[in-house]
């Protein structure tokens, strides 16, 4: 079933001379202003398109690209405000209304919130709402893997960490002792599934591990070959040597020399690790 506030491909069933009418399926015809594309459109040629309302709430399509789509999360500007509630700049004409009864705290002009957006089952608006804490359904099982990159909207803080939005589904943590950059409420940034816990409780990176690994994996080879392809540190070796030799934590480091070892690129002895000849 075709709905406002998403993108589709739909066909042109009718020209005039102030636009286009677009077949919307269940929605029926809807209209495509002429200063909405650049294009040179006939009837039944296909054209990707935003649907969302006019001014009289009637179904229009556009071409231009709003900041969020329904049942998504985006950090958005409050430009004006009524008796009804904030509306906020989505990057369309026509501004999005954040209800009083939707609204965390009173939002002010000129100020950002992050906000959710959603289909009005009474009238059938686009409407955006900043409560957003309850949102998610905590024990909704996920589909994400180890490793997976997605994408994240920062949230509130806690003292383990940043809660983030991950692919506008879930929340997943970044703790903050694996945090080196700065981060901001409202922020959009890669990251990686670190880990899903069995009560579905997701950990989340902004490092791929497989990356990482490759990169600790690099400098403890160049290590030894810069040392004749012997190094006296080892698994048993101060947590302070380890860091000013490579650079990282000694679990890194033990993970690392493991994976070498298994990779037969290094040979672990008693007094050191020893560079594998053909490396």
């Amino acid at each position: 079933m075709i709905e406002v506030g998403q993108y589709y491909d739909l066909l042109v069933a009718k020209k005039t001379n102030y636009g286009f009418y677009l077949d919307a399926g269940n929605l029926g015809e809807v209209f495509l202003p002429k200063r909405h594309t650049s294009q040179n459109l006939d009837i039944n040629d296909n054209i990707r398109v935003f649907l969302y309302l006019d001014s009289d709430d009637r179904p229009i399509a556009t071409t231009e690209q709003p900041k969020v789509c329904v049942n998504q999360f985006a950090y958005l500007k409050v430009v004006d405000t009524s008796s009804a509630g904030a509306f906020l700049d989505w990057g369309l004409d026509k501004d999005v209304l954040v209800p009083f009864s939707k609204q965390h705290r009173r939002m002010e002009i000129g100020k950002s919130y992050l906000v959710y957006l959603y289909l009005d089952e009474y009238d059938g608006r686009i409407t955006a709402s900043s409560k957003i804490d309850k949102l998610f359904d905590e024990k909704k099982p996920s589909s994400f893997q180890q490793n997976q990159e997605v994408d994240l909207i920062i949230g509130n803080s806690t003292d383990l960490g940043f809660k983030a939005i991950i692919n506008h589904s879930h929340w997943g943590l970044l703790y903050k002792n694996e945090v080196h950059v700065r981060l901001s409420f409202g922020q959009s940034i890669k990251g990686y599934i670190k880990y899903v816990r069995p009560d579905g409780r997701i950990d989340l990176s902004l490092k791929d591990a497989n990356q990482t690994v490759n990169t600790r994996s690099m400098i403890i080879i160049n290590y030894l070959k810069e040392q004749g392809g012997f190094a006296a540190v080892h698994d048993k070796s101060e947590p302070q040597v380890i860091s000013k030799l490579f650079g990282m934590s000694k679990k890194a480091f033990k993970n690392t020399i493991g994976t070498l070892y298994k990779q037969r690129r290094i040979v672990i002895e008693r007094k050191g690790i020893r560079l594998v000849e053909d490396t």
